[in-house]
Protein backbone atom coordinates (compact mmCIF):
# COMPACT_ATOMS: atom_id res chain seq x y z
CA UNK A 1 0.00 0.00 0.00
CA UNK A 2 1.41 3.40 -0.92
CA UNK A 3 2.48 5.65 1.94
CA UNK A 4 -0.14 8.31 1.14
CA UNK A 5 -2.93 5.74 1.30
CA UNK A 6 -1.66 4.42 4.66
CA UNK A 7 -1.55 7.95 6.09
CA UNK A 8 -5.10 8.65 4.90
CA UNK A 9 -6.31 5.38 6.45
CA UNK A 10 -4.70 6.28 9.80
CA UNK A 11 -6.34 9.72 9.81
CA UNK A 12 -9.73 8.24 9.06
CA UNK A 13 -9.28 5.67 11.86
CA UNK A 14 -8.33 8.38 14.40
CA UNK A 15 -11.33 10.50 13.37
CA UNK A 16 -13.73 7.59 13.84
CA UNK A 17 -12.28 6.86 17.30
CA UNK A 18 -12.55 10.53 18.34
CA UNK A 19 -16.16 10.71 17.19
CA UNK A 20 -17.03 7.52 19.06
CA UNK A 21 -15.30 8.82 22.20
CA UNK A 22 -17.28 12.06 22.11
CA UNK A 23 -20.55 10.18 21.64
CA UNK A 24 -19.75 7.89 24.59
CA UNK A 25 -18.85 10.79 26.87
CA UNK A 26 -21.81 13.00 25.94
CA UNK A 27 -24.30 11.33 28.35
CA UNK A 28 -21.67 11.35 31.13
CA UNK A 29 -21.06 15.11 30.67
CA UNK A 30 -24.78 15.75 30.68
CA UNK A 31 -25.14 13.83 33.94
CA UNK A 32 -22.59 16.10 35.66
CA UNK A 33 -23.80 19.67 35.12
CA UNK A 34 -21.70 22.60 36.35
CA UNK A 35 -21.49 23.14 40.08
CA UNK A 36 -23.37 26.45 39.88
CA UNK A 37 -26.29 24.65 38.22
CA UNK A 38 -26.34 21.92 40.87
CA UNK A 39 -25.98 24.27 43.86
CA UNK A 40 -27.54 27.57 42.80
CA UNK A 41 -27.26 30.52 45.18
CA UNK A 42 -29.88 33.15 44.56
CA UNK A 43 -29.21 36.81 45.42
CA UNK A 44 -31.56 36.52 48.38
CA UNK A 45 -29.81 33.42 49.69
CA UNK A 46 -26.41 35.02 49.30
CA UNK A 47 -27.61 38.04 51.25
CA UNK A 48 -28.62 35.72 54.08
CA UNK A 49 -25.16 34.12 53.98
CA UNK A 50 -23.56 37.57 54.14
CA UNK A 51 -25.63 38.43 57.22
CA UNK A 52 -24.59 35.16 58.87
CA UNK A 53 -20.92 35.93 58.18
CA UNK A 54 -21.31 39.41 59.68
CA UNK A 55 -22.98 37.99 62.79
CA UNK A 56 -20.29 35.31 63.19
CA UNK A 57 -17.47 37.84 62.88
CA UNK A 58 -19.19 39.98 65.49
CA UNK A 59 -19.60 37.13 67.97
CA UNK A 60 -15.94 36.14 67.74
CA UNK A 61 -14.98 39.65 68.86
CA UNK A 62 -17.11 39.23 71.96
CA UNK A 63 -15.72 35.79 72.80
CA UNK A 64 -12.20 37.14 72.38
CA UNK A 65 -13.00 39.92 74.84
CA UNK A 66 -14.32 37.32 77.25
CA UNK A 67 -10.99 35.48 77.06
CA UNK A 68 -9.15 38.61 78.11
CA UNK A 69 -11.59 39.61 80.83
CA UNK A 70 -11.54 36.15 82.42
CA UNK A 71 -7.73 36.40 82.62
CA UNK A 72 -7.42 33.49 80.20
CA UNK A 73 -5.27 35.18 77.56
CA UNK A 74 -2.30 32.95 78.46
CA UNK A 75 -4.37 29.89 79.34
CA UNK A 76 -2.44 28.26 76.51
CA UNK A 77 1.06 29.77 76.60
CA UNK A 78 1.98 28.38 73.17
CA UNK A 79 0.30 28.43 69.76
CA UNK A 80 -1.32 26.71 67.92
CA UNK A 81 -1.20 23.91 70.48
CA UNK A 82 -1.89 24.19 74.20
CA UNK A 83 1.01 23.20 76.43
CA UNK A 84 2.38 21.32 73.43
CA UNK A 85 -0.74 19.13 73.10
CA UNK A 86 -3.68 19.06 70.74
CA UNK A 87 -6.16 18.81 73.64
CA UNK A 88 -5.85 21.43 76.39
CA UNK A 89 -5.55 20.47 80.05
CA UNK A 90 -8.76 20.56 82.06
CA UNK A 91 -8.18 23.90 83.70
CA UNK A 92 -10.50 26.91 83.53
CA UNK A 93 -8.18 29.32 81.73
CA UNK A 94 -6.87 26.72 79.28
CA UNK A 95 -10.34 25.57 78.29
CA UNK A 96 -11.51 29.17 77.78
CA UNK A 97 -8.52 30.12 75.63
CA UNK A 98 -8.47 26.93 73.57
CA UNK A 99 -12.25 27.00 73.23
CA UNK A 100 -12.02 30.44 71.68
CA UNK A 101 -9.41 29.14 69.24
CA UNK A 102 -11.71 26.28 68.25
CA UNK A 103 -14.60 28.68 67.84
CA UNK A 104 -12.41 30.87 65.64
CA UNK A 105 -11.83 27.86 63.39
CA UNK A 106 -15.60 27.43 63.12
CA UNK A 107 -15.93 31.09 62.16
CA UNK A 108 -13.28 30.45 59.53
CA UNK A 109 -15.49 27.76 58.01
CA UNK A 110 -18.41 30.19 57.94
CA UNK A 111 -16.49 32.87 56.05
CA UNK A 112 -15.02 30.30 53.67
CA UNK A 113 -18.60 29.22 52.98
CA UNK A 114 -19.51 32.84 52.20
CA UNK A 115 -16.53 33.06 49.86
CA UNK A 116 -17.55 29.87 48.02
CA UNK A 117 -21.14 31.09 47.83
CA UNK A 118 -19.96 34.22 46.02
CA UNK A 119 -18.77 31.98 43.15
CA UNK A 120 -22.04 30.03 43.12
CA UNK A 121 -24.25 33.12 43.16
CA UNK A 122 -26.44 33.54 40.11
CA UNK A 123 -25.90 35.96 38.50
CA UNK A 124 -22.22 36.09 39.43
CA UNK A 125 -20.83 39.44 40.56
CA UNK A 126 -17.11 40.02 40.69
CA UNK A 127 -17.41 42.75 43.33
CA UNK A 128 -18.97 40.28 45.77
CA UNK A 129 -16.25 37.74 45.04
CA UNK A 130 -13.50 40.25 45.78
CA UNK A 131 -15.09 41.53 48.99
CA UNK A 132 -15.94 38.05 50.29
CA UNK A 133 -12.34 37.00 49.66
CA UNK A 134 -11.26 39.51 52.30
CA UNK A 135 -13.17 37.63 55.02
CA UNK A 136 -11.19 34.34 55.08
CA UNK A 137 -7.97 36.28 54.49
CA UNK A 138 -8.81 38.43 57.49
CA UNK A 139 -9.58 35.43 59.69
CA UNK A 140 -6.27 33.80 58.73
CA UNK A 141 -4.40 37.03 59.47
CA UNK A 142 -6.24 37.26 62.78
CA UNK A 143 -5.17 33.73 63.72
CA UNK A 144 -1.54 34.46 62.89
CA UNK A 145 -1.64 37.74 64.81
CA UNK A 146 -3.25 35.93 67.73
CA UNK A 147 -0.35 33.49 67.76
CA UNK A 148 2.16 36.33 67.89
CA UNK A 149 0.13 37.96 70.66
CA UNK A 150 0.37 34.84 72.79
CA UNK A 151 4.05 34.31 72.05
CA UNK A 152 4.78 37.91 73.08
CA UNK A 153 2.84 37.36 76.31
CA UNK A 154 -0.03 39.72 75.55
CA UNK A 155 2.11 42.77 74.85
CA UNK A 156 -0.20 45.83 74.66
CA UNK A 157 0.66 46.64 71.04
CA UNK A 158 -0.21 43.15 69.85
CA UNK A 159 -3.45 43.06 71.83
CA UNK A 160 -4.54 46.44 70.46
CA UNK A 161 -3.69 45.34 66.91
CA UNK A 162 -5.61 42.09 67.46
CA UNK A 163 -8.78 43.98 68.32
CA UNK A 164 -8.18 46.59 65.63
CA UNK A 165 -7.89 43.92 62.95
CA UNK A 166 -11.27 42.56 64.08
CA UNK A 167 -12.78 45.98 63.42
CA UNK A 168 -11.19 46.08 59.96
CA UNK A 169 -12.65 42.65 59.13
CA UNK A 170 -16.05 43.94 60.18
CA UNK A 171 -15.69 46.71 57.59
CA UNK A 172 -15.38 44.08 54.86
CA UNK A 173 -18.34 42.15 56.29
CA UNK A 174 -20.59 45.23 56.33
CA UNK A 175 -19.51 46.16 52.80
CA UNK A 176 -20.37 42.64 51.65
CA UNK A 177 -23.84 42.86 53.19
CA UNK A 178 -24.54 46.27 51.67
CA UNK A 179 -23.34 45.29 48.22
CA UNK A 180 -25.39 42.11 48.37
CA UNK A 181 -28.51 44.07 49.34
CA UNK A 182 -28.62 45.95 46.04
CA UNK A 183 -28.00 45.07 42.44
CA UNK A 184 -25.57 47.34 40.57
CA UNK A 185 -27.23 50.62 39.60
CA UNK A 186 -30.26 50.06 41.82
CA UNK A 187 -29.47 52.97 44.16
CA UNK A 188 -29.84 56.64 43.35
CA UNK A 189 -26.66 58.62 44.16
CA UNK A 190 -27.01 61.23 46.88
CA UNK A 191 -26.77 64.99 46.28
CA UNK A 192 -26.61 65.77 50.02
CA UNK A 193 -22.85 66.22 50.17
CA UNK A 194 -22.77 67.75 53.64
CA UNK A 195 -24.57 64.85 55.30
CA UNK A 196 -22.71 62.14 53.39
CA UNK A 197 -19.27 63.60 54.16
CA UNK A 198 -20.27 64.17 57.78
CA UNK A 199 -21.27 60.51 58.12
CA UNK A 200 -17.98 59.41 56.59
CA UNK A 201 -16.08 61.66 58.97
CA UNK A 202 -18.00 60.20 61.91
CA UNK A 203 -16.98 56.68 60.87
CA UNK A 204 -13.33 57.77 60.82
CA UNK A 205 -13.78 59.45 64.21
CA UNK A 206 -15.39 56.25 65.46
CA UNK A 207 -12.26 54.34 64.48
CA UNK A 208 -10.18 56.78 66.56
CA UNK A 209 -12.55 56.33 69.50
CA UNK A 210 -12.22 52.54 69.23
CA UNK A 211 -8.44 52.85 69.16
CA UNK A 212 -8.51 55.04 72.26
CA UNK A 213 -10.70 52.44 73.94
CA UNK A 214 -8.18 49.71 73.24
CA UNK A 215 -5.47 51.93 74.73
CA UNK A 216 -7.58 52.39 77.86
CA UNK A 217 -7.97 48.64 78.17
CA UNK A 218 -4.24 48.14 77.60
CA UNK A 219 -3.55 50.53 80.49
CA UNK A 220 -6.29 49.15 82.74
CA UNK A 221 -6.43 46.34 85.28
CA UNK A 222 -7.54 43.61 82.85
CA UNK A 223 -4.25 42.51 81.38
CA UNK A 224 -5.59 39.15 80.23
CA UNK A 225 -3.24 37.00 82.30
CA UNK A 226 -3.96 35.06 85.47
CA UNK A 227 -2.32 35.43 88.88
CA UNK A 228 1.44 35.09 88.79
CA UNK A 229 1.75 35.94 85.08
CA UNK A 230 3.58 39.18 84.35
CA UNK A 231 1.82 41.15 81.61
CA UNK A 232 3.25 44.45 80.45
CA UNK A 233 0.86 47.42 80.46
CA UNK A 234 0.82 50.87 78.89
CA UNK A 235 2.45 53.33 81.27
CA UNK A 236 3.78 56.15 79.09
CA UNK A 237 2.53 58.72 81.62
CA UNK A 238 3.59 56.79 84.68
CA UNK A 239 1.99 54.00 86.67
CA UNK A 240 -1.51 54.92 87.82
CA UNK A 241 -1.68 58.03 85.61
CA UNK A 242 -1.77 56.55 82.11
CA UNK A 243 -5.17 54.91 82.57
CA UNK A 244 -6.82 58.10 83.85
CA UNK A 245 -5.26 60.18 81.07
CA UNK A 246 -6.36 57.77 78.32
CA UNK A 247 -9.88 57.38 79.72
CA UNK A 248 -10.44 61.14 79.78
CA UNK A 249 -9.28 61.52 76.17
CA UNK A 250 -11.38 58.55 75.16
CA UNK A 251 -14.43 60.07 76.83
CA UNK A 252 -13.85 63.42 75.11
CA UNK A 253 -13.60 61.83 71.68
CA UNK A 254 -16.68 59.71 72.35
CA UNK A 255 -18.65 62.80 73.37
CA UNK A 256 -17.65 64.55 70.13
CA UNK A 257 -18.72 61.46 68.21
CA UNK A 258 -22.10 61.44 69.94
CA UNK A 259 -22.66 65.13 69.15
CA UNK A 260 -21.70 64.51 65.54
CA UNK A 261 -24.15 61.63 65.24
CA UNK A 262 -26.96 63.82 66.58
CA UNK A 263 -26.06 66.57 64.09
CA UNK A 264 -25.97 64.12 61.19
CA UNK A 265 -29.34 62.69 62.25
CA UNK A 266 -30.82 66.19 62.38
CA UNK A 267 -29.54 66.96 58.87
CA UNK A 268 -30.75 63.66 57.44
CA UNK A 269 -34.22 64.06 58.93
CA UNK A 270 -34.51 67.70 57.88
CA UNK A 271 -33.54 67.10 54.27
CA UNK A 272 -35.63 63.94 54.06
CA UNK A 273 -33.67 62.52 51.14
CA UNK A 274 -32.71 59.20 52.73
CA UNK A 275 -34.98 57.72 55.37
CA UNK A 276 -32.77 54.66 55.88
CA UNK A 277 -29.86 56.90 56.79
CA UNK A 278 -31.98 58.75 59.34
CA UNK A 279 -33.02 55.49 60.95
CA UNK A 280 -29.44 54.19 61.01
CA UNK A 281 -28.19 57.40 62.64
CA UNK A 282 -30.94 57.18 65.24
CA UNK A 283 -29.80 53.64 66.15
CA UNK A 284 -26.19 54.81 66.30
CA UNK A 285 -27.19 57.69 68.58
CA UNK A 286 -29.04 55.38 70.96
CA UNK A 287 -26.03 53.05 71.09
CA UNK A 288 -23.73 55.99 71.78
CA UNK A 289 -25.93 57.09 74.68
CA UNK A 290 -25.96 53.57 76.12
CA UNK A 291 -22.21 53.36 75.65
CA UNK A 292 -21.69 56.60 77.54
CA UNK A 293 -23.87 55.40 80.41
CA UNK A 294 -22.09 52.05 80.70
CA UNK A 295 -18.70 53.74 80.45
CA UNK A 296 -19.50 56.14 83.28
CA UNK A 297 -20.84 53.38 85.51
CA UNK A 298 -17.87 51.07 84.94
CA UNK A 299 -15.45 53.92 85.67
CA UNK A 300 -17.17 54.69 88.98
CA UNK A 301 -17.17 50.98 89.89
CA UNK A 302 -13.42 50.64 89.22
CA UNK A 303 -13.82 48.74 85.93
CA UNK A 304 -15.44 45.41 86.87
CA UNK A 305 -14.87 42.74 84.24
CA UNK A 306 -18.53 42.13 83.42
CA UNK A 307 -19.19 45.83 82.84
CA UNK A 308 -16.09 46.10 80.67
CA UNK A 309 -17.39 43.20 78.55
CA UNK A 310 -20.71 45.00 78.07
CA UNK A 311 -18.74 48.12 77.12
CA UNK A 312 -16.76 46.18 74.50
CA UNK A 313 -19.97 44.65 73.16
CA UNK A 314 -21.61 48.03 72.76
CA UNK A 315 -18.44 49.41 71.16
CA UNK A 316 -18.46 46.63 68.57
CA UNK A 317 -22.15 47.05 67.77
CA UNK A 318 -21.76 50.84 67.63
CA UNK A 319 -18.88 50.44 65.17
CA UNK A 320 -21.10 48.29 62.95
CA UNK A 321 -23.87 50.90 63.25
CA UNK A 322 -21.50 53.65 62.09
CA UNK A 323 -20.41 51.53 59.14
CA UNK A 324 -24.07 50.89 58.37
CA UNK A 325 -24.64 54.65 58.32
CA UNK A 326 -21.88 55.02 55.73
CA UNK A 327 -23.49 52.35 53.60
CA UNK A 328 -26.93 53.91 53.99
CA UNK A 329 -25.56 57.31 52.98
CA UNK A 330 -24.44 55.77 49.71
CA UNK A 331 -22.35 57.33 46.99
CA UNK A 332 -22.36 60.95 45.96
CA UNK A 333 -23.64 62.03 42.58
CA UNK A 334 -21.03 63.69 40.34
CA UNK A 335 -20.74 67.41 40.75
CA UNK A 336 -22.83 69.38 38.32
CA UNK A 337 -25.55 66.76 37.89
CA UNK A 338 -29.03 68.12 38.62
CA UNK A 339 -30.62 66.96 41.84
CA UNK A 340 -33.77 64.85 41.41
CA UNK A 341 -37.09 66.16 42.67
CA UNK A 342 -37.68 65.76 46.38
CA UNK A 343 -38.83 62.24 47.23
CA UNK A 344 -37.44 60.59 44.10
CA UNK A 345 -34.75 58.76 46.09
CA UNK A 346 -37.47 57.03 48.08
CA UNK A 347 -38.63 55.48 44.78
CA UNK A 348 -35.34 53.66 44.19
CA UNK A 349 -35.29 49.87 44.10
CA UNK A 350 -35.66 48.56 47.67
CA UNK A 351 -33.07 46.19 49.17
CA UNK A 352 -33.43 42.48 48.54
CA UNK A 353 -34.70 41.67 52.04
CA UNK A 354 -37.66 44.00 51.42
CA UNK A 355 -38.50 42.04 48.27
CA UNK A 356 -38.29 38.59 49.87
CA UNK A 357 -41.65 36.79 50.29
CA UNK A 358 -42.95 36.66 53.84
Amino acid sequence: MPSRARAALKRATRQRRTTASHRASAPRAASFPPVRARFPVTPERFLTIAYVALAALTVIVLTGAAVRLTDSGLGCPDWPRCYGKVVPPLSFHSVIEFGNRAFSALIGLVVVGAWLASFLRTPRRNDLIWVSTLLPLGVVAQAVLGGFTVRHELAPGYVMAHFGLSMVILIAAVVLVFRARYEPGARVPSHDRITVWLVRFLAALGAVVVFAGTAATAAGPHAGGSDGQLIHRLHFRGAGHTLVWVIHRHATLAALLGIGVILAWFLARRRGENRELGDALMVAGILMAAQGLVGSVQYELALPADMVWVHVTLATVTWIALLWCVGAAGRLAPRGTPAPPRGERAAEQPPLEALAPR
